[in-house]
């Protein structure tokens, strides 16, 4: 890139940031974004139910546009009722319990204009609870095992690195979080929107799962940082945050594989599950063994409906499950992490990919 094309006034971004609840977090956010001065942006807040004072967002950012929902659509509502306004190239999917910091936003932006193969990027995410320690919800790019086990660079189940710039750079990731994610808007018309059934958590996935089916990459830059109080609006312990999980990721696989796939598929992940039951019941902990079943029993209740799913995405697919599984971990990260031991992304050899063709780790 030469320097005229450094001057040129990045593509604008539409900001959307679903709310609910106390909003004094949503004002630290909205301050922080007040540093932006680098790349036009406007914010959409789709209020889904809070205390939330216009006139307190129009001091901070007066050009903030509220968009007030007739009840909590769950993340995955409100961030489509936003997207739905969107006019930019570019969105930014942003948790109402962040705060930026500096040169956030330009980079995220340079790497979409510079890949027009990315349908979706994220920035290093850093925990506001644990101090120097990458976030829960996405740290430096989300990956996945073939099984369906989600975890992210930075962050292996309860496990947290400390951020000591070892992930630099652009990686190649599986997904994005949702916590902060820019999406190309030309993509999403060509996978649609975030599956609102889902309501709260692996929306996210299911969306980058999608990108991959039709020959787009996810990102990270780790130039773009944001900070986030992981769990505020529902903890990690939480039984609904459980069953949400358990359910969401199985509609995800049942919805993004072939067929062929999750013939064999299926029967080990359900081996998978009744280990975690077994194990969540000889610790007393009822709360997960009851998601796993709810979960499972959501599944067989709903089988019709999420057939319907399968056979859309389906519909949409241009690349085979072979191409999906190079962008997955080969291994079992179940395994790798509960037998093994093994707690950094860094361990598991071929899981870090840069995104610039040429490169290598």
């Amino acid at each position: 890139m030469n320097e005229k094309e450094n001057e040129k006034t990045p593509s604008p971004v539409t900001i959307v940031i679903p709310h609910i609840g106390k909003s004094d977090i949503l004002y630290t956010c909205l301050r922080s974004l007040k540093n932006e001065k680098k790349v036009p942006f406007r914010v959409l807040i789709v209020d889904n139910g809070s205390d939330l004072s216009a006139e307190k967002v129009s001091a901070i950012l007066p050009d903030c546009q509220i968009i007030k929902t007739s009840g909590n659509l769950g993340f995955a509502g409100g961030c489509n009722t936003g997207l739905r306004r969107v006019k930019t190239t570019y969105a930014l999917l942003l948790n109402n319990d962040t705060e930026v910091r500096g040169n956030w936003l330009l980079p995220l932006v340079r790497c979409m204009e510079e890949f027009p193969d990315v349908g979706a990027c994220q920035p290093k995410i850093l925990s506001m609870r644990f101090s120097g320690k990458y976030d829960y919800a996405g740290g430096m790019g989300g990956l996945i095992d073939r099984f369906g086990y989600p975890f992210a660079i930075g962050r292996i189940f309860d496990s947290l690195e400390t951020d000591q710039n070892q992930y630099k750079g652009r990686y190649r990731i599986f997904w994005a979080s949702g916590t902060a994610m820019i999406i190309r808007m030309r993509a999403l018309q060509k996978v649609g929107l975030l599956d609102e059934d889902f309501f709260a958590h692996m929306e996210e996935i299911d969306l980058s799962w999608r990108l991959h089916l039709v020959n787009y990459r996810v990102a990270s830059d780790s130039e773009s940082v944001v900070y986030h109080y992981s769990g505020y609006s529902l903890g990690h312990e939480a039984y609904q945050k459980m069953y949400l999980n358990h359910r969401n990721n199985w509609v995800m696989l049942l919805k993004n594989y072939s067929a062929q796939t999750l013939l064999w598929l299926v029967p080990v992940r359900f081996l998978f599950e009744s280990v975690t039951l077994v194990f969540s019941l000889a610790k007393l902990d009822y709360k997960r063994a009851w998601a796993v079943v709810r979960a499972i029993g959501f599944v067989v209740g709903h089988s019709v409906r999420i057939y319907k799913k399968h056979r859309a995405v389906q519909s949409i697919r241009r690349v085979p499950d072979s191409a999906i599984f190079r962008e997955m971990y080969g291994g079992s990260i179940v395994l790798e992490h509960f037998l093994f031991g093994v707690n950094r992304v860094c361990d598991l050899k071929g899981t870090l990919k840069w995104l610039e063709s040429g490169l290598k780790q």
